[in-house]
């Protein structure tokens, strides 16, 4: 991590924090709430050396990814014994003792025997297979070792709760397989440690499981290719780009960030991280408009965890969908089009209501960016439209499409840093050709490290996040945990489906608020769609239903880290800020109901456009009913029985039929023009005399 040199104070005497101080700030913020920026410090000769490192691992993966056609034992090991090695080098045992340039001796000795125990595994690959379970006490120690030191370092990077989960599975293993090969062959302790690592790490059934597979194949170079697109400054575009679009209007920096927000975010895939980077421009925007800064943060904190849900991208727990339903990631994409129209216009109306009830005005016209320059910078975006091409058309597989709009985004990132040393931008003076030439050539050869590098880092909490859920995974296989719980939640639930629903809502949200979106929905995927399918759900319904309400902890309190981030940007009371973001996510909590009991959302069982059309229509006048009751502002404040009555009716709206939609339009309807005629006798000009 690069550190920068004190400079002159040249600032006002007013006390203008500098762009240097504002993004020590911003690393503070990361460091504190997101867990993945809590990072050891390298400068100098070992910075170098680090990054060098991770940007040949980079190229490792799209090498091994694209050409590699060893047996997965092999490439899957190497894989994580390299996640191991760079994993321990980027994260220390404790991040409140941080020193420059350190690496503890303990450190050294477990990323050294732990990427051991998997390159062993790597060599050794087919021998091991055929052993199968006649392996030797030397595996099982091998295995053991290997196991602990990646729960050492999930513990560095991902955190505890999934730790837990994973021990406790580990320990039912262990009850399970002495309760049941004891009573039959008489197995001892060992016997079952035997059996329990050969499963879990000797097979394809735990560490190196359909997870981690999924996140070595297709996630890591999604990871790397979100790196490059961020680097050719498409993240401004976008920003500028939705300053365009909704700038100009009431409250417009808000509709800025919920716009620019969901873009980044479906590109960046971290909700921390997108409400850190894009919230350092927009949250001081839409406080000096005359938002709060609570409601600063938490617009904020939703709209950048929604980017998780923005297609064709939407963060890597897509790829690991497509995989656990068996489908296209095309189809995946297209699947989740209208429940993130749904979310992200809920939130539009929620900023634009509260922007007419403060008054508040949008950025003078003269001040936006204007049409041409964005057409100008319009080419930045088109590794995005190769990539959904590629992906969409089938001609090319994931892993291809994903090189190939790598190797596009160095192209435009070329084109880019050219134009701008022909403009000026950046240096002292326009260049000439060739001077600009050979600046964007250095600045893109600098750009692809930087890029390979951040892509390597990203991959480190991911890959383990993954394993771990592959070892949690392999124990609910041993162990047949997932019959039992379902057999004990159809028959706890019985005809009440909405019961088995709620309880798996609550299990996504209380996992989530410690867990990696990757690892909750691979876990909910393993253990509670299983379940929702048993109870008659779709399986793309259940799918999606785990998958929304593991993204939503990350603005679900009281551990909303997204919204805690949000507001020490906006210096917010974070309980507060957390609070609002629920509020304004609210569609977040609504919406996964209504696919789960009407698919046709989800482009599922459709018996025709005008089904889609009536679910979509209802369900966003259903939004806006409720978003008007939350924040208590239509024409004029809404008394609370009124709020209560649109609530009722935008409810009515969202749950899928005929009679209830026609039911909760009329009362909506009905509040909607009470309210705009007591507006309008309010504001009339009184007569006296």
């Amino acid at each position: 991590m690069s550190i920068d040199k004190k400079k002159p104070d040249t600032s006002p005497a007013d006390g203008v924090n500098t762009a240097a101080d504002e993004a020590t700030d911003l690393d503070a913020v990361m460091r504190k709430y997101d867990r993945e920026s809590a990072t050891r410090l390298w400068e100098g000769t070992p910075q170098l050396i680090i990054r060098i490192l991770m940007a040949v691992f980079g190229l490792f993966c799209i090498g091994m990814t694209l050409f590699s056609k060893n047996m997965p034992e092999v490439r899957l090991t190497l894989f994580v014994g390299c996640i191991i090695i760079i994993g321990f080098l980027t994260y220390p045992a404790s991040k409140h003792h941080v020193k420059v340039n350190y690496l503890p001796w303990y450190d050294v000795v477990l990323m050294v025997i732990g990427a051991s125990c998997f390159f062993y595994f790597a060599i050794n690959a087919m021998t091991l297979v055929r052993l199968s379970t006649r392996i030797e006490t030397v595996h099982v120690i091998i295995g053991v070792v290997g196991i602990l030191v990646l729960m050492e370092l999930c513990r560095r990077c991902v955190g505890l709760p999934i730790l837990c989960v994973a021990g406790a599975l580990i320990v039912y293993a262990f009850i399970n397989q002495l309760s049941y090969a004891g009573a039959v062959n008489g197995a001892t302790l060992y016997d079952a440690l035997k059996t329990i690592i050969y499963k879990l790490f000797y097979t394809t059934s735990g560490v190196i499981g359909t997870p981690i597979n999924v996140c070595y194949t297709y996630i890591v170079l999604f990871i790397i290719f979100g790196a490059f697109l961020e680097r050719t400054g498409i993240a401004n575009f976008f920003i500028s780009f939705a300053n365009r679009i909704a700038g100009w209007s009431s409250g417009g920096p808000a509709k800025v960030a919920v716009i620019s927000s969901s873009l980044c975010g479906m590109v960046s895939g971290s909700s921390v991280g997108n409400t850190v980077t894009t919230g350092s421009f927009t949250i001081p925007m839409m406080k000096k408009t005359g938002y709060k800064p609570e409601f600063a943060g938490a617009v904020e904190a939703a709209a950048s965890t929604g980017g998780q849900i923005m297609p064709p991208i939407m963060g890597a727990a897509a790829f690991l969908m497509a995989e656990y339903m068996k489908l296209p990631y095309a189809q995946v994409a297209v699947k989740a089009i209208l429940p993130a129209i749904l979310y992200f216009t809920g939130i539009f109306i929620a900023v634009h209501l509260e922007a007419k009830k403060l008054g508040l005005k949008g950025v003078p016209r003269e001040e936006l960016p204007k049409w041409k320059l964005l057409a100008r910078d319009c080419y930045l975006i088109i590794p995005l439209i190769l990539l959904v091409w590629l992906v969409s058309s089938g001609s090319k597989t994931m892993s291809h499409s994903a090189a190939y709009s790598i190797l596009a985004a160095i192209a435009v990132g070329f084109v880019n840093f050219f134009l701008q040393g022909k403009r000026g931008e950046g240096v002292a003076e326009p260049q000439s050709a060739g001077k600009a030439l050979g600046s964007a050539g250095k600045r893109s050869f600098f750009s692809a490290v930087e890029s390979l590098e951040a892509g390597s880092r990203g991959a480190i909490t991911v890959a383990v996040a993954c394993s771990m859920a592959g070892i949690i995974a392999g124990c609910i296989t041993v162990t047949g945990l997932a019959s039992i719980l379902i057999n004990a939640i159809v028959q706890l639930a019985g005809n009440a489906t909405v019961i088995g629903l709620v309880l798996t809502m609550l299990c996504c949200i209380v996992l989530g608020m410690g867990v990696p979106t990757t690892a909750n929905y691979c876990i909910m995927a393993s253990t509670c769609a299983p379940i929702l399918i048993q109870l008659g759900f779709p399986v793309v319904a259940a799918h999606f239903f785990v998958f929304y309400f593991g993204i939503v902890a990350d603005i679900t309190p009281p551990v909303a880290l997204a919204a805690y981030a949000g507001s020490a940007i906006a210096k917010s009371n974070p309980m507060k800020t957390g609070i609002n973001a629920t509020k304004l996510a609210i569609a977040a909590f609504i919406v996964p109901y209504i696919f789960a009991y009407s698919p046709a959302l989800l482009f599922e069982n459709i018996s025709g456009w005008w089904e889609v059309a009536q679910i979509t229509v209802s369900a966003l006048l259903g939004i806006f009913a409720i978003a008007a009751s939350l924040n208590g502002f239509l024409y004029k404040k809404i008394h609370w029985v009124l709020r209560l009555a649109l609530a009722i009716g935008g409810l009515g709206m969202m749950i899928p039929g005929t009679l209830t939609d026609v039911v909760g339009l009329a009362l909506v309807a009905a509040v909607i023009v009470y309210q705009k005629l007591r507006a309008k006798k309010n504001s009339a000009p009184q007569v006296i005399g």
